[in-house]
């Protein structure tokens, strides 16, 4: 018998995060239903997915800077998601398989660094390894898309 208990995620933290993937998931669905919405649904995806991106590099930040001790090189690295997508958002519009690619690298190494954070609930990394590879889904799902 374990000695210690899972601790489950909030309900509503966790029904916000599910609801959280429909923008993750729809833009794909729908430019593999309808092809010629497919452009849009990528653009609209890649900037979700850099908004995303910038959020939890926040959370990270002011997870940080709430420590009793702020770690100033924890607090610098939180910088650099909402930087990496912003850069990726400046690909052209013709590189957006490789721009939702290179956004789902991100969401993979912030989702890593978040899933061995110590300041942050015990829940948080399960649910972050469930959103990130949802979100890491729809990403591949939405560059099949607009590459065919």
């Amino acid at each position: 018998m374990p000695t210690h208990a899972k601790i489950a995620t909030p309900p509503w933290v966790l029904l916000l995060g599910r609801l959280g993937m429909i923008p993750f998931l729809a833009p794909g669905v729908a430019g593999w239903l309808w092809p010629a919405v497919a452009p849009v649904a990528g653009a609209a995806l890649a900037v979700y997915a850099a908004l995303i991106l910038s959020f939890l590099g926040g959370a990270r930040w002011g997870a940080a800077v709430t420590a009793a001790r702020i770690d100033n090189r924890i607090v610098s690295l939180a910088m650099l998601p909402s930087l990496a997508g912003l850069a990726l958002l400046m690909l052209p519009a013709d590189w957006r398989g490789w721009q939702l690619a290179g956004l789902g690298g991100a969401l993979i190494v912030q989702g890593l660094w978040d899933m061995r954070a110590t300041t942050v609930p015990a829940w948080y990394a399960g649910l972050r390894g469930q959103l990130t590879l949802a979100a890491l889904s729809g990403l591949a799902l939405g560059a099949a898309v607009v590459r065919t």
